[in-house]
C-alpha cells in the first residue's frame, strides 16, 4: 500500500514528518509538499507561472518533494507526476494549529490538499495539532510542537482506513488534536460556525499611502456537538466527515423559483 503526505506548512516542517513516521509501518510512503509555509491559501491552484519540484532530504534521512506551489499543486504534481499509481491514502498534516469550523473548511491549505486528493478518490485524512501559543505557527516555532500523540492518533485512524476505506458518502476525514487531551478516543462532531472573526489592522506606509494586515480574533461559541467544543471544552481529539459535493437542497432552490 502506499500514502501521499502533504501539508501547507511546506516540506520542511516537523508536522508533515510526524505523519510519515505515525504511518510508515502500515505502508510505503511519499512525502511531497509545497516548497514553503502557504497557510490560509486554500484550494488554490497555479495556473499562470511555471512549477518547479526539489528533491529534498527529510530530517530523518528519507526522501521527499518540495514544490513551488501551492498545497494543491503539490497533490496534483504528486498524482499525475512523480507517482506511478494512486495512493491508497492521502494524509495533510500534521498541521500546525488546529483547522475548525466551517471557514477553515475553504480557506485552509491543509484542507485544500485534502480536498484535491479526495476529489479523485482517494480515501483522506487531514489532521491538525493544536497549539497553546499563537507565535509557534508563524515564527519558525513549531519545532517545540510534540507530535507524538497526534501521530499516534493518526496511526490508528489510517489502519481503519486502510482497512475498510471511507464509509459512503464521506469524502475525507477531519481531525484536529487538542494538546492536551484527555483521552485517546475520537469524538465524531461537526463543523463549528467558524473559527476567527476577521481583524484588519490599517496602517500607512512612508508615504503616507494605507495598507492592510489581515488578523483575526478567535471565536469561542462552539455549540456542543462541534468539533470547537470537542476541542476546547472537552479536550477530545475531534473528526468530522466531509463531503465534497456542496449542492444543497435543489428541490427548495426549484420552489423558490416559481
Amino acid at each position: 500500500m502506499k500514502a501521499l503526505i502533504s501539508n501547507d506548512d511546506g516540506i520542511t516542517a516537523s508536522g508533515i514528518l510526524a505523519s510519515k513516521k505515525a504511518v510508515e509501518d502500515l505502508c510505503e510512503t511519499y512525502v511531497i509538499a509545497p516548497e514553503t509555509q502557504q497557510s490560509g491559501i486554500g484550494h488554490a491552484l497555479t495556473l499562470y507561472e511555471p512549477l518547479r519540484v526539489n528533491e529534498h532530504t527529510l530530517k530523518d534521512g528519507s526522501k521527499g518533494y518540495g514544490v513551488s506551489g501551492t498545497p494543491t499543486d503539490a497533490v496534483t504534481i504528486a498524482l499525475f507526476e512523480i507517482m506511478d499509481e494512486k495512493p491508497d491514502i492521502m494524509i495533510s498534516g500534521i498541521n500546525t494549529g488546529y483547522n475548525l469550523g466551517k471557514a477553515e473548511l475553504t480557506t485552509s491549505g491543509t484542507l485544500g490538499a485534502a480536498i484535491e486528493a479526495a476529489s479523485f478518490g482517494i480515501p483522506t485524512i487531514a489532521i491538525s495539532q493544536e497549539v497553546t501559543r499563537d507565535d509557534i505557527k508563524f515564527e519558525n516555532g513549531e519545532n517545540e510542537v510534540d507530535f507524538d500523540f497526534a501521530g499516534e492518533m493518526l496511526n490508528k485512524l489510517a489502519k481503519i482506513v486502510l482497512k475498510k476505506g471511507l464509509p459512503d458518502g464521506i469524502d475525507l476525514l477531519n481531525v484536529n488534536v487538542p494538546a492536551n487531551p484527555t483521552d485517546d478516543e475520537f469524538e465524531v462532531a461537526n463543523l463549528s460556525e467558524r473559527m476567527y472573526v476577521p481583524v484588519i489592522d490599517t496602517r500607512l506606509d512612508p508615504r503616507g499611502k494605507p495598507y492592510y494586515w489581515i488578523g483575526g480574533e478567535e471565536y469561542t461559541s462552539h455549540n456542543p456537538g462541534s468539533d470547537g467544543h470537542a476541542l476546547h471544552s472537552l479536550k477530545k481529539t475531534s473528526i468530522t466527515p466531509i463531503k465534497i459535493d456542496l449542492t444543497s437542497d435543489m428541490e427548495s432552490l426549484r420552489k423558490w423559483l416559481k
